[in-house]
Parts: C-alpha cells; sequence; structure tokens
C-alpha cells in the first residue's frame, strides 16, 4: 500500500483556507495581512529552501524607493503617473515594514540616501528640481538635493564625480528583519514548512491542490485549500512560463573592517545599477548586473568573475582608494525582473493569486505588494 496520510495529519496538517507559496518578505506579509483581517483563517505558507529563497535574505538592506538617474531613466521607457505610482508603492512599503515590526526590530537607521555621479555634470540642476516636482506629492516636500560636499565626507576623493542625496531613505538588518517578520506571520498563526518544492498545482471549482515530494518518505503530500497565492518572485517561471518574469542573479561583497571608515548610509551609482552602505564598519557592495545581463539572467547561486572582478576594482579605485581590504563575505541573490518594473499583482485565474516580479526592490515593495495580494484573497 505504500505511505498515506494518517487521520491526524488529514485533520491537523493538510487543509488550509490559504495556501501562499514563497516565505519571502511577500509571502510573510501576505501571511500577516491576511490574518490582521482574518485571525480565524489557517494559512499555511510553504518554502522551497530551509531558509528563505531568492533574496528575501540575500539583500543589500537598503530602505530605498529609487535613486535620481534610476528614476530619470525610468521615465524614458515609463510614462510619468507610472513612475509616480511605483515610487508611492516603494516608500508606502517601506513605512508599512516599519510599522508592522518596529524600526529596532529591523535594524533600521535612517542615515540618508546617497547617488554617487560618476561624472558631475550627468545630472543637471534642472532635472533633479524636475524629479522633485513630479515625486512631490509623494514626499509632501523636495526628496533630492545636491552634496558634492558630501564626496570626501565618504572618503571618496575624485574630484570628477558628484553626489545627490536624500534625507528620506535608510538601511536595514536583512537577517533581523527576515527573523522579526517569520515571528510575527507565526505569532498571528501562520503555519511555515520549509524544504518543500512544489511539484505540482492543481485548481478545480473547490479549491486548490498542492503537491509537494516527501523526499524522506519517498511520497508525494498534497496540501489542500480554498485559494492560493504565489509568492515566488525571482523563481516564478516555473508556475507563470507566460509572464514577463525573468529570474536575475545580484552579486554581493563583504569587506573587512575598514579602520577609520568615513562611508556611511547608503549609496547607488550608475542608475542604481551599483550600490553599496556601510556594515558595522565593513563596505557591502553590490550589483553591476548591466556589465553581463545575460549571465546574470539565472535563477543559480554562483558568483560571476567578471562582475565580482568589477566590484573589487570598484571598491579599490573608487571607494577605497590607497587602502587595504579582504573580502570577507560573498553571496548571490535572485531578484524577479521583467520588461515592466512594476509588480505583478493580480488574481491569475479563479483561486489563484500572483504577487511577483519585485524588480530588486523587495525590501520596499515586498510588504505593500502582500498587503494587495491579501485584499485580492479576501475581498
Amino acid at each position: 500500500m505504500g505511505y498515506t496520510n494518517s487521520y491526524w495529519e488529514e485533520e491537523s496538517f493538510l487543509n488550509y483556507d490559504i495556501i501562499i507559496i514563497g516565505s519571502g518578505i511577500v509571502g510573510l506579509s501576505t501571511a500577516c495581512s491576511i490574518l490582521n483581517r482574518k485571525p480565524h483563517y489557517r494559512v499555511l505558507i510553504l518554502e522551497r529552501g530551509l531558509l528563505p529563497s531568492g533574496a528575501s535574505t540575500r539583500n543589500a538592506g537598503f530602505a530605498c524607493f529609487g535613486s535620481v538617474t534610476e528614476i530619470l531613466s525610468d521615465l524614458r521607457s515609463m510614462s510619468e503617473d507610472e513612475v509616480i505610482s511605483l515610487v508611492k508603492k516603494r516608500y508606502e512599503g517601506l513605512q508599512l515594514l516599519r510599522e508592522r515590526l518596529g524600526d529596532q526590530a529591523i535594524g533600521f537607521q535612517k542615515k540618508g540616501g546617497h547617488e554617487l555621479l560618476l561624472n558631475k555634470d550627468e545630472v543637471s540642476d534642472q532635472q533633479i528640481e524636475h524629479v522633485n516636482k513630479l515625486l512631490y506629492e509623494v514626499f509632501k516636500e523636495n526628496a533630492f538635493s545636491r552634496r558634492d560636499d558630501l564626496i570626501e565626507k565618504s572618503g571618496i576623493k575624485n574630484k570628477n564625480h558628484g553626489m545627490l542625496f536624500t534625507h528620506l531613505e535608510g538601511q536595514i538588518h536583512t537577517g533581523k528583519m527576515m527573523d522579526a517578520l517569520l515571528k510575527k506571520a507565526t505569532s498571528m498563526g501562520a503555519r511555515i514548512i520549509t524544504g518543500c518544492f512544489v511539484e505540482n498545482i492543481d485548481e478545480n471549482s473547490r479549491g486548490v491542490k498542492v503537491t509537494v515530494k516527501d523526499t524522506v518518505n519517498n511520497a508525494l503530500i498534497e496540501f489542500k485549500s480554498e485559494q492560493l497565492a504565489v509568492c515566488t518572485n525571482g523563481f516564478s517561471r516555473q508556475f507563470f512560463p507566460d509572464k514577463d518574469i525573468i529570474p536575475a542573479r545580484g552579486q554581493v561583497l563583504v569587506t573587512n573592517v575598514i579602520p577609520g571608515l568615513k562611508l556611511n548610509g547608503t549609496y547607488h551609482a550608475d542608475e542604481g545599477y551599483i550600490y553599496f552602505r556601510d556594515l558595522y564598519g565593513r563596505i557591502l557592495l553590490g550589483g553591476a548586473r548591466n556589465l553581463d545581463i545575460a549571465g546574470e539572467t539565472s535563477s543559480e547561486f554562483s558568483d560571476n568573475e567578471k562582475i565580482t572582478t568589477y566590484l573589487r576594482k570598484f571598491l579599490a579605485e573608487t571607494i577605497l582608494p590607497k587602502t587595504d581590504f579582504t573580502i570577507e563575505h560573498q553571496w548571490s541573490g535572485i531578484m524577479g525582473i521583467g520588461s515592466k518594473k512594476t509588480p505583478i499583482i493580480e488574481r491569475v485565474s479563479p483561486k489563484i493569486v500572483a504577487g511577483i516580479r519585485m524588480g530588486g526592490m523587495g525590501v520596499a515593495l515586498g510588504t505593500k505588494t502582500g498587503e494587495m495580494v491579501a485584499e485580492i484573497l479576501i475581498q
């Protein structure tokens, strides 16, 4: 007869009101938002990894909403209304994250956001003014200003560089944030099962059946629910092969402790493709995916030698000139991107809702996206 479910398993472990695939920021936020409004709901979260996979535990910890050059670039491919809406979702998402978990729990520090202009003339005062005017309805103030005086204060000595600044951004401790979010979801009643790779999803008029491989017992386990939320971001092509979303890998390096480090806050360069920050006396540096878009279009966690070589050079020549350093930590994360930067938040079928494509802004968009997914599920 082989392995079969017990009566107790059927009664207590396999049937739910809502199942969520993915225990990253979006999945956990979806669960919290559901249970905040429907505390009696039985909510199950299935996670493919032993830890949340993708980018949620592997991002750089930026509480940001977009640099000036990134916004200017977006305006070349998106309408002004689309850009305003996207920045607003990011900003509101950050505020919701802080309200839900508390600044101390997520290690939030409002040190401000900097943009290093590798050529100080690449952004004009008129362009800064235009961005500020465009986003005034979001922030109720001018968000960005030119602050070249902060270049030397950051330890950067190239006189050809420029600096833009906003006091509205900050940084978080990614590990603390995810730990707090996991505790929040479980304290509200969500059940989380890790190491669950979903083999199949079967939808019918009564609900959804999610089949997972039990490798210990060499069996297939079927979880059932009335509705399903898919919150798998960069791994979503498995479930939605026709959706405009692909995996995008990002590289991250962390140095040793640098004595007398001046760098303080979060920094972007090159339309947001390069990002760096201070981290307990170290420097965290990541990105440069635009140097090898094809190579970094991958769901495999691995090094990209071309990019990491460039990042080390950027550290040596731009951030830490004439300073000895070593790389003590190196990893990669998997984001979900598409031809548009806006998230996909929609009911894709009668019983299934998607909350995917964070576009590399999961910290900012994840909580708001989860709230919107929950609203669709329980409306």
